[in-house]
């Protein structure tokens, strides 16, 4: 029997940099540091429905102002489904 320690990219926390409501929209920039990568998170409240985006950290502050702009014209996001919930550590 083998032990395998789990991915450090798994055991990481993720860092909330921003946090900000528009109407019933949550945007969240998120900071995966094991895997250097910027996220973008939008999740409508009232429906549930929502989506992630990898972001290149220098346009984080942008995205994170105009997420439907930068969701539009991005082909690594992917969308939320209703029951998926996020928890955030950090």
């Amino acid at each position: 029997m083998t032990d395998t320690a789990p991915s450090p990219a798994l055991t990481a926390p993720i860092r909330e940099l921003a946090q900000r409501l528009s109407g019933t929209d949550e945007i969240l920039l998120l900071w995966h540091p094991a895997i250097e990568q910027v996220e973008l998170s939008v999740l409508d409240q009232a429906t549930g429905e929502g989506f992630h985006i990898e972001i290149a950290p220098a346009n984080a502050i942008d995205a994170f102002y105009h997420p439907y702009a930068y969701a539009a014209r991005c082909e690594s996001s992917y969308r939320v489904e209703q029951d998926e919930r996020m928890i955030v550590n950090g």
